[in-house]
C-alpha cells in the first residue's frame, strides 16, 4: 500500500479544518488544560536555548528499555495528575523523582507518606511547574556515544516554568543538554532505541511545514532514521501519537482500533496496515498489535500507557469487558511482562482519552544499563550451511568490562533444549559473534542473544529471551540427484578431462567459474561459455583443457555448480595435487565457522588439511590438527581439502572475513 508520509496539501487541509471546527465549539479545558488567554498568546518558549548537535553518535533510548526511574510532577492544586496509589507502586518499582516547588514539597511529601509510598525510593527536584504533563515538557534522554545527555526542544504550550525542566533535569544530572529547534512534545514521539521513531503529522505542521528540517534534526540530535510521520488518526485536538499507538518493541507496536461504524476507523486502519507492511529495524515488517477502543463516551486511553522495566501500567477505561480486552493483549503482546490496570477516578484529574497514564509521566533511562545490539537478526528462511553466524554489539555503559564468558547465543532446535553458544570478537568495535550449528535441513531455530558486565547488569535480545524468541527455518532437503560422471580429477600438464553433468533435481543448475582466467581452460559442449544454466532433465559435458600456465601462477581452474543440493566446487590442479567432489565424498567431515575469523574448527578423523586461496595456490598445510589457526590470511576466498587417514578426501569453500 502506499506510504502513509505527510502530504502538504492534505496537512493544510485537514488542519484548516480542525481550526474551523475548534473557533465554532471552543473547548480550552480539554487542551491540557490551557486557558483562553494562552491558546491566543503565541508560544513564548524564553527558556530555549539552540545549540549544535551532538558530535558522538546519539540513541534514542526506547521506554521499553532498562529504566533506573521515573518522573512525576506536582503541579500545586491538580496535585500529581495520577493516583496516589499508582505513585506506591512506581516507586517499588524504581526510584521515584519528583519535580516540586519548594514551597510546594511539603503538600506532596505529606500526600504520597499517607498513601503509604516508599519514600527512601523518593527524591525531589525542586523546580517550579505550571503542569504535571512531564511526558511533553520532560527532558528527552540520548546516550552520545556512551555517555548520558538530554536533548530539549522548543514547548508547544504557553508554559515556561515547564519548559525550563529540561534545563533543571540537565543541571542535576550534570550532563550535556543539547537545544534541538524544534518544537515539539513527548506525547508525539515513540522511539525504538536504535534509530526508528513515530510521530504524527503535528510536527510538520508546528514546524512550518518543513518535514525536510524536521528530519535532519531529528537525526542529527537523536540518531532517529528513519523517522515515521504518519497522518493523525484520531481527528482530535491533541494529535499525540500516544493517544493511539505506542511501541512495546523494536518490532512490535500497538495500534487502536475503532469499530467500523467510527468515522475515523479507516485512518486507523490505514496506519495499522503501513505498520504491517514497514520494515522494523531488524529487517521484517512490524508485528501489529490492535487494542480496541469502542469511541463515542465510552473511556478507553488504552494506547496510554507507561512501560517501565517490563511492567505494564495500562489506563483503565469505563467499560470492564474492554479493559480486561486490553490487559489480554498486552499480555499477549509482551509474555513475561507484569501487566497492571491502572484506575483514575478522581474527578479533577481522572483519565480522558486524549490524555492519561504515559501523559503524566516520563522515565529515566538507566544510565549504566547494558545494551545488547544484535541488528542483523536471522529470520526467514535460512540456505543450508555447515553453521550460521550470530553478531551481536554489546555496550557497557557502566563503564565495566564485559563478562567475556557470559556473551551468549542460547538456541533450540526444533523446539529441543536450549543450546548455548559462546560469543568471540570478531575484531569490529564491541562486536561479537557466535555460531549456531547442529541443524538439519528443515530444522526450525529459535534463538536469542544475552549478554553480562562486570557492573552485574544483563541483558538479552529480545528481552523476552525464550518466551518469545528471534526465529528462522533451514531451508528443506530439495528433492533428487545432480550426478556427476566421475568421483575425482586426476590432472597433469599434457591432458585433457572430460566430465559430465547431468540435472536430476526439481530445479535448474547454475555452473560458474570461480576465477575469469581460468575460466578461459574450460570447454562446454554444446558450446556455451559461462556462466550456464543446466535445465532440469538435462546433461552437459565440460573438458578441462592441458593449458594451464603455471609460470603466471595459476595451477588449478575450477568450476561451481550451485543446485538445489548446495554448492559444488570442481578443482582441478597439476603436481599430482587432486581435489574429491564434495558430491561424491566419501569421508564425513564438518567445516565451521563459514565465514571463519581466526580459528577453523573441524569434525572428523582429520590426516591433513590443505589450504588454497581462489587462484588455487597453496597456503596452508596442517597435519593432525582438528582446530586450524587461519588468523594470518586474508579476507577472500578458499578452498580447503581435508583427508582422513583412509586416503578419502573432502573440498569446503570457505570465506575468511
Amino acid at each position: 500500500m502506499k506510504k502513509i508520509l505527510v502530504s502538504l496539501a492534505v496537512l493544510t487541509l485537514c488542519f484548516g479544518i480542525k481550526a474551523n471546527a475548534q473557533e465554532q465549539v471552543p473547548d480550552w479545558k480539554r487542551w491540557h488544560y490551557l486557558s483562553e488567554e494562552e491558546m491566543h498568546t503565541p508560544v513564548r518558549n524564553e527558556n530555549f536555548t539552540e545549540t549544535p548537535p551532538p558530535t558522538g553518535e546519539p540513541r534514542f533510548v526506547a521506554e521499553f528499555e532498562p529504566m533506573q526511574g521515573v518522573m512525576i510532577s506536582y503541579a500545586g492544586y491538580y496535585g500529581f495528575g495520577i493516583p496516589v496509589n499508582l505513585i506506591k507502586q512506581l516507586a517499588d518499582n524504581c526510584h521515584l523523582y519528583c519535580v516540586v516547588s519548594s514551597s510546594n514539597q511539603s503538600s506532596a511529601q505529606s500526600t504520597m507518606q499517607s498513601g503509604g509510598v516508599n519514600m527512601s525510593n523518593v527524591t525531589f527536584v525542586n523546580a517550579p511547574v505550571d503542569s504535571y504533563w512531564i511526558r511533553d515538557y520532560g527532558p528527552w534522554y540520548i546516550f552520545e556515544d556512551r555517555d548520558p545527555a538530554i536533548v530539549d526542544n522548543r514547548y508547544n504550550r504557553n508554559r515556561p516554568n515547564d519548559d525550563n525542566i529540561s534545563g533543571v533535569f540537565a543541571t542535576y544530572w550534570d550532563i550535556p543538554m543539547y537545544g534541538m529547534n524544534l518544537t515539539h512534545t513527548g506525547g508525539n514521539m515513540m522511539e525504538d532505541g536504535r534509530g526508528h521513531g513515530v510521530s504524527d503529522e503535528l510536527v510538520v505542521e508546528e514546524n512550518s511545514y518543513n518535514e525536510t528540517n524536521v528530519r535532519n534534526k531529528m537525526r542529527d540530535y537523536l540518531g532517529i532514521d528513519p523517522y515515521h510521520i504518519t497522518i493523525d488518526p484520531q481527528g482530535d485536538y491533541i494529535a499525540h501519537v500516544d493517544c493511539w499507538g505506542k511501541y512495546l518493541a523494536p518490532d512490535k507496536i500497538l495500534i487502536a482500533q475503532l469499530p467500523t461504524s467510527d468515522s475515523h476507523y479507516a485512518d486507523y486502519e490505514a496506519v495499522a496496515e503501513y505498520f504491517a507492511t514497514t520494515n522494523c529495524c531488524w529487517g521484517y515488517p512490524y508485528h501489529v498489535y490492535r487494542v480496541y477502543e469502542p469511541g463515542g463516551s465510552t473511556l478507553a486511553p488504552y494506547t496510554n500507557s507507561l512501560i517501565l522495566n517490563k511492567t505494564v501500567y495500562v489506563p483503565m477505561g469505563s467499560n470492564s469487558t474492554y479493559n480486561q480486552q486490553a490487559l489480554n493483549v498486552y499480555q499477549e503482546a509482551l509474555p513475561g511482562y507484569t501487566i497492571v490496570g491502572v484506575t483514575n477516578n478522581s474527578y479533577s484529574i481522572a483519565w480522558q482519552n486524549t490524555d492519561a497514564l504515559h501523559c503524566r509521566t516520563r522515565g529515566v533511562m538507566d544510565f549504566d544499563m547494558l545494551y545488547v545490539d544484535h541488528r542483523d537478526v536471522v529470520f526467514g528462511e535460512q540456505e543450508m550451511q555447515n553453521s550460521i553466524a550470530i553478531t551481536s554489539k554489546f555496550i557497557a555503559y557502566s563503564g565495566q568490562e564485559l563478562k567475556q564468558d557470559s556473551l551468549l547465543v542460547y538456541y533450540s532446535i526444533d523446539g529441543g533444549d536450549y543450546q548455548v553458544a559462546h560469543m568471540i570478537p570478531t575484531g569490529n568495535d564491541d562486536e561479537y559473534v557466535g555460531y549456531i550449528t547442529g541443524y538439519e535441513a528443515g530444522s526450525s531455530v529459535d534463538y536469542y542473544v544475552f549478554g553480562a558486565d562486570e557492573s552485574g547488569h544483563r541483558y538479552t535480545q529480545p528481552v523476552f529471551a525464550e518466551l518469545d524468541p528471534h526465529h528462522f527455518t533451514i531451508e528443506a532437503e530439495p528433492q533428487g540427484e545432480l550426478t556427476l560422471s566421475v568421483n575425482e580429477l586426476v590432472f597433469d600438464e599434457y591432458n585433457t578431462i572430460s566430465f559430465t553433468i547431468t540435472n536430476n533435481t526439481s530445479n535448474a543448475v547454475a555452473i560458474n567459474g570461480i576465477d575469469e582466467v581460468n575460466t578461459d581452460y574450460l570447454t562446454i559442449e554444446p558450446s556455451e561459455t559461462l556462466p550456464y544454466t543446466l535445465e532440469v532433465g538435462a546433461s552437459l559435458n565440460v573438458n578441462v583443457g592441458a593449458m594451464i600456465q603455471p609460470a603466471k601462477g595459476y595451477v588449478y581452474t575450477a568450476m561451481e555448480i550451485s543446485s538445489d543440493l548446495g554448492v559444488i566446487v570442481m578443482p582441478v590442479s597439476i603436481d599430482d595435487k587432486y581435489f574429491g567432489i564434495t558430491e561424491n565424498e566419501a569421508a564425513s567431515f564438518e567445516l565451521y565457522p563459514n565465514p571463519m575469523s581466526n580459528t577453523l574448527f573441524i569434525n572428523g578423523d582429520v590426516q591433513d588439511v590443505t589450504i588454497f586461496n581462489a587462484v588455487g595456490q597453496q597456503v596452508l598445510f596442517v597435519e593432525n590438527s582438528n582446530e586450524i589457526d587461519v588468523e594470518t590470511l586474508s579476507e577472500g576466498l578458499y578452498f580447503v581439502r581435508v583427508s582422513d587417514k583412509k586416503g578419502n578426501n573432502v573440498v569446503k569453500k570457505i570465506v575468511k572475513k
